[in-house]
């Protein structure tokens, strides 16, 4: 997309900022009340596995401001859901699969009395044997696809050559979303069956399907608005729509507004978290240290349906390899259906769960050599025109670049010197470090889903607003498409309003996920705002006697041939609009030469590529096994960024993400499926004390991206990988005490997990670990 020229001001920062500082911000139920709105809570399975032998709920509709309750029968139209395929009951018919699924829905006069509903039903469930391991569920072929493999060259035939072969096993655990907003949706009837839904998803396309499908209605009289979400990370991609469709159906039904707000120990129990892994790798070296062969097999903990597995498993296999050369790779993957809630979209896209085995093996494979992880990481690094084992390649240098720069700024080998010199000074103190490049693909890889669309309506008085089908979740998407409009226009971003994104005025919305949000609606805002402008020109031109082309506006002036011509912004719109102009366009964005065969596994699922080297260091308290990660330092291949301190905020925020995910973000459930750390009391987030003082970003400069609108490259999900530095940080700190001799790697890396490292004979109780 050409980018119009237009210098960056100081005073460019997140459009709501201001409303978040002051509590202003609206979300779902904050819109005041409807008259009569109802409230609704949920009777979940008390088993992860079982069959309902029977279920009373007349006590439950004569419990005191009980309107109603809704079971599966209740449906007027097809009560499965699914985004991939239709296999989830909306309320759980005979069998419960999942600790927590709705059976039952009951609506009431408040939340109170809804919930005293739930305690009033009676439940008679039979309790089946819970699988809850992928290996397991595998071995019993209780699968939700076909096992896939992706292959490049000859991977038996170059074991021969190796002269260094390491394999083992991970156990890779999950991660909660763990959002400010937890999952909530309010339906409002309108005539003729209308039905509005105001909901906190990523995906309002999605919702309308689902919800006219539940209702059967068609698409037309469903309208889902959504102004903001208070964060999604994926987790709100497709299980928002569950929640849509419950409180949809009653409003439909009953005639009355109703509002679903799940509490957060409801929302962790009732949601899919990131999916777990187990995992089996074999890696094989030559002498020098390079990769020539490679073989990983991918357990996927689906859980009970298939939800979004199916996709996020192929990205799995597509970033299995990260950002190495590797001339022989065999990647085996398969979704494995078990007793625990559907997992879904986290950030990264089941990137990250792709990209850690290859790191520890590498690990592995530098600690037998006896040479620096990092030196065998910038050995096999890819290179431009290195062709991927889906057959799409590298057209640039930057991966290298990334490295390079974050090599010479950080000082690989200083870091190492120091490291070493103070674990021979301490004890019981031990410092280790990892470095983390990054090379990851920006697109949907279902090819269909790359497409996004703008509104862009400019107003007489001059002022403009823009609708697309983007979701403000935090990640500034709305800042974003107010700027490009600003710099499209040449106007102040005071006089643009970014609206909500609303399905009656953006169709067939794409999910906000894959960190193509502003590249898809950017590119189509840019469009918008073109046609709008090319109009105004030539209005302009007819009045100055000149070619279009010689008419520009910046800073609300009308400029010919780059002079002022006293002309203001807001009079060449009322210029515009006397001379029946359009002052309103749509645009419509595809990236170009996309393309991907999911049979064959080969094709160019990627638009582009975004690419980073991150180093981490941390400390080992020996004696405790706690520890401090000291330092996150890296550099970024951001593009020309729109918005510095938004794209400040997704590096560091998705950095902090992911050192979570590996460090002390662990999900415990019981053998028998329920979740344990259903609360923020015993599931640990990182916070300010955790995160390093010092974290150093670094973007690589004039590297402009002629993909992306005003020559920026997406920023959401790439960082996410940079924390995976911090577990190997932690475990070569842990190594230099006590050298790590398990068969299986498991993460996250906790500091009860490391305190177990650190004392490997240590006999202790499981029951107290």
């Amino acid at each position: 997309m050409k980018s119009p020229a237009v210098t960056r001001g100081p005073s460019m920062k997140h459009c709501d900022s201001t409303l978040h500082v002051k509590g202003q911000s609206n979300y779902v139920d904050d819109i005041p009340a409807p008259e009569g709105m109802l409230h609704g809570a949920f009777l979940g399975s008390p088993v992860a596995h079982g069959f309902i032998k029977k279920l009373d709920t007349s006590a439950a509709t004569k419990t005191p401001g009980v309107v109603s309750v809704f079971t599966y029968d209740d449906i007027p139209g097809d009560g499965m859901l699914g985004p991939i395929i239709s296999d989830e009951p909306l309320l759980a018919i005979e069998e419960t699969t999942f600790h927590g699924q709705p059976i039952v829905f009951i609506v009431a006069e408040s939340v109170e009395a809804a919930r005293e509903g739930v305690k009033a039903c009676k439940l008679e469930i039979e309790e089946l044997h819970p699988i809850l391991c992928p290996r397991e569920a595998f071995k019993k072929g209780d699968i939700l696809q076909e096992l896939r493999v992706f292959e490049k060259g000859r991977v038996d035939d170059a074991w021969k050559n190796c002269e260094h072969i390491i394999s083992g096993s991970i156990d890779l655990g999950g991660q909660e979303h763990m959002y400010l907003e937890t999952n909530r949706s309010r339906a409002i009837p309108r005539e003729d069956n209308q039905i509005l839904v105001y909901c906190s998803t990523q995906s309002p396309s999605a919702v309308q399907k689902e919800v006219a499908s539940v209702l059967d209605l068609p698409m037309h009289k469903v309208e889902v608005d959504v102004k903001r979400l208070g964060g999604g990370f994926g987790g709100k991609e497709d299980q928002a729509t569950h929640w849509a469709c419950h409180a949809a159906l009653a409003c439909h039904l009953l005639k009355r507004p109703v509002q679903v707000v799940l509490n957060r120990a409801d929302d962790m129990r009732m949601t899919g978290k990131r999916h777990p892994y187990k995992q089996d790798y074999r890696i094989g070296l030559d002498a020098e240290g390079k990769i020539l062969s490679y073989d990983v097999f991918h357990y996927q903990n689906s859980g009970a349906f298939m939800d979004l597995s199916n996709a996020i498993l192929e990205r799995t296999c597509l970033h299995s390899t990260n950002a190495y050369a590797i001339p022989n790779v065999r990647i085996s993957a398969v979704p494995c259906r078990t007793h625990l809630p559907s997992n879904t979209a986290f950030r990264g896209f089941g990137g990250p769960q792709g990209m850690f085995p290859i790191e520890v093996a590498i690990d592995e494979a530098a600690k037998k050599m006896g040479i620096p992880t990092w030196r065998l990481q910038e050995i096999n690094l890819a290179g431009k025109n290195y062709v991927f084992h889906y057959g799409q390649e590298l057209e640039d240098n930057r991966l290298k670049r990334c490295w390079d720069e974050a090599a010479m700024a950080f000082n690989f080998k200083e870091t190492q010197s120091r490291v070493e010199h103070f674990n021979s000074e301490n004890r019981f103190k031990k410092k280790g470090f990892a470095v983390m490049p990054v090379c990851f693909g920006i697109s949907f890889t279902k090819t269909f889903l790359n497409q996004g669309s703008s509104l862009v309506h400019v107003y007489t008085d001059g002022s403009v607003s823009v609708t697309t089908g983007g979701i403000e979740m935090g990640q500034g998407v709305s800042s974003n498409m107010i700027e490009i409009c600003s710099r499209s226009f040449g106007i102040p971003a005071s006089l643009i309003k970014s609206n909500s994104t609303n399905t009656s005025r953006i169709a067939n919305i794409s999910p906000s996920a894959a960190s193509a949000t502003t590249d898809l609606n950017g590119n189509a805002t840019l469009i918008a705002c073109n046609k709008i402008i090319d109009g105004m020109r030539k209005v302009a031109a007819e009045s100055f006697g000149c070619d279009p082309s010689a008419i520009s506006i910046e800073n609300a002036e009308v400029l010919k041939d780059g002079l002022i011509t006293g002309l203001s912004w807001r009079e060449l719109v009322s210029k515009t609009y006397l001379s029946r102009v359009p002052l309103m366009a749509h645009g419509f964005y595809t990236p170009p030469n996309i393309h991907f065969d999911g049979v064959k596994g080969q094709g160019r699922p990627f638009h582009y590529y975004t690419y980073g080297t991150c180093i981490i260091e941390a400390t080992v308290d020996c004696l405790r096994g706690v520890y401090t990660i000291d330092s996150a330092r890296l550099t970024h291949d951001l593009g020309r960024g729109i918005i510095p301190s938004v794209d400040l905020g997704q590096v560091e925020g998705g950095l902090a993400q992911g050192v979570g995910w590996v460090t002390i973000e662990e999900l415990k459930f019981s053998d028998k499926g329920r979740l344990l750390s259903n609360t923020v009391s015993t599931y640990k987030c990182p916070d300010g004390d955790f995160l390093p003082d010092d974290i150093d970003v670094r973007f690589l400069e004039n590297t402009d991206n002629p993909g992306g609108p005003l020559g920026s490259k997406a920023v959401g999900e790439p960082p996410f990988m940079y924390g995976i530095a911090a577990f190997f940080a932690v475990k070569n700190a842990i190594h230099s005490f006590s050298p790590i001799e398990k068969k299986e790697i498991k993460c996250p890396l906790t500091p009860e997990q490391t305190l177990k490292l650190l004392y490997p004979n240590f006999a202790y109780s499981e029951e107290i670990a």
